[in-house]
């Protein structure tokens, strides 16, 4: 069979080779390389399919946290809570704009924001508040809103890896990024919606924020020439945008081959007493962007073993943010966030993509079976 990747982007294109080929032609004949007409089709398409007002889209999904929080108008030193339980751009996009990142412990299970935590790292400077919904499955946005409210802080709601994710909690009804304040996506290549680039957007229902963040999206300007506040320069390219704008329409039935894939796993997984399937809340559509295992026993000899077959993996992720370098203060210290720090220790992802087929996963069990033989 060769060697097993983590994704295979190849053969989802094979699928849409012809739609996709023909709009990069129209474009480079056309020479509409910025902004045009698929920019604004991609950005109208995913408001209608979010049920969200705006799409303002940018150059990828770190720009996309980085708007957000610039469009608060936050004060250097103000806090934002986030989980340390993530990819860096969370936290990164905090202290570049001289903000203090927070950092909350998560839940063991879902691998998401613990928000009893959240609460009682509040003090009167947090001014804002940023959940990541994690490998596919959403935070609980019932908890995180209820927060919200109670201390007026807005929330930013971290959607890098959980586009199509639907949440049917008690009060929080609708996809993530479309419940707080704002949502942020990333089309990175390997997402359940990806791009052949780089790409990203934010997506909110407040008029003032959409202004705003096309504002700080186009240098701090609304009228050309005029900049009104500090910006950036963060587009989506013409190119990009036809690709998501061909994508979308599938999005739901790549979440759904995602889902039966994880089926399948989880079924394959069921008398390994070694390993933890992942948790499914019930309250949100899990879109699996990651299939991620908790390694009760010898996590990392299980990693070589499969590196030694062939087979990708990935440990997302093998350090939490309060104890990375670039982090690391006199204010964290080991075993101050230990669910995080568990999961580090534990986690490991298998190969998770639309295209992947039961012979592929019936290998990298039979792998995994192997060495716990």
């Amino acid at each position: 069979m060769g060697n097993i990747a983590m994704v295979d982007l190849i053969s989802q294109y094979r699928h849409i080779e012809n739609e996709i080929n023909d709009r990069f032609r129209e474009i480079c004949e056309s020479s509409a390389f910025i902004g045009g007409k698929y920019v604004k089709a991609f950005s109208s398409d995913l408001a209608a399919y979010m049920n969200v007002k705006h799409v303002i889209p940018c150059a990828n999904g770190t720009d996309a946290l980085q708007l957000a929080l610039m469009a608060l108008q936050l004060k250097p030193g103000d806090e934002v809570i986030t989980t340390a339980f993530t990819f860096v751009a969370t936290a990164e996009v905090i202290a570049l704009l001289g903000l203090k990142p927070v950092f909350a412990d998560i839940d063991e299970q879902t691998f998401n924001i613990d928000v009893e935590d959240v609460e009682r790292k509040i003090t009167p400077h947090t001014k804002c508040i940023i959940p990541v919904h994690l490998f596919g499955q959403a935070a609980d946005m019932d908890a995180v809103m209820n927060l919200s409210r109670k201390h007026n802080i807005p929330v930013i709601e971290d959607n890098a890896q959980s586009i199509g994710c639907f949440i049917n909690q008690e009060d929080s009804k609708g996809y993530t990024g479309s419940i707080g304040n704002m949502g942020t996506c990333s089309f990175f290549p390997s997402k359940n919606l990806g791009c052949y680039g780089d790409g990203g957007a934010v997506t909110t229902n407040d008029d003032d924020l959409a202004h705003a963040l096309r504002m700080v999206a186009n240098h701090g300007s609304a009228i050309r020439y005029h900049h009104t506040m500090i910006g950036v320069n963060s587009r989506l390219d013409n190119l990009q945008a036809a690709v998501l704008y061909t994508k979308l329409p599938h999005l739901d039935a790549y979440n759904t081959a995602r889902q039966f894939a994880a089926d399948y796993y989880d079924e394959l997984l069921s008398d390994v007493e070694e390993v933890v399937v992942p948790f499914r809340d019930q309250k949100s559509k899990h879109v699996f962007h990651q299939y991620t295992l908790r390694i009760k026993k010898d996590r990392d000899g299980l990693a070589n073993h499969l590196k030694q077959n062939g087979i990708a993996h990935g440990i997302y992720y093998p350090i939490p943010l309060h104890l990375q370098e670039a982090y690391l203060g006199s204010e964290y210290g080991e075993g101050d966030l230990p669910n995080s720090e568990q999961a580090c220790r534990e986690v490991l992802s298998l190969p998770m993509h639309s295209e992947l087929t039961r012979p592929i996963q019936e290998t990298v069990i039979n792998a995994i079976k192997a060495y716990y033989a």
